[in-house]
């Protein structure tokens, strides 16, 4: 009986450090705005997860995108307007890339 209760906890330790070394980290998603200096940060927005970063030298990156279907928005500097890309699609483990966004004015 001891002997079965210590090969069930050996299990379970193994099985939590297995788990524990996984990664979800999702994916991401990334894009270049022209002009360079036309936009301040860029957002991804699914359902009620939303993500926020700069956007520097004209680029921008989201890392650990939850997989799922984004709305991307690049908040422009006037005269610029705001660029809206829709049905950005992110899978786990996967980078998606947007290419160049222009911004109109």
């Amino acid at each position: 009986m001891k002997r079965t209760k210590l090969s069930l906890l050996a299990l379970a330790a193994v099985t939590f450090g297995a788990f524990a070394f996984t990664s979800f980290e999702g994916g991401s998603i990334s894009g270049k705005v022209v002009p360079a200096e036309g936009a301040t940060e860029a957002w991804a927005i699914s359902g009620t997860d939303t993500l926020k970063t700069a956007v520097a030298q004209g680029a921008f990156s989201f890392t650990s995108a939850k997989a799922g279907t984004y709305t991307v928005v690049v908040d422009a500097k006037e005269p610029f307007k705001d660029a809206t890309i829709t049905d950005v699609k992110v899978e786990d483990g996967k980078a998606t890339d947007l290419g160049e966004i222009k911004l109109a004015q």
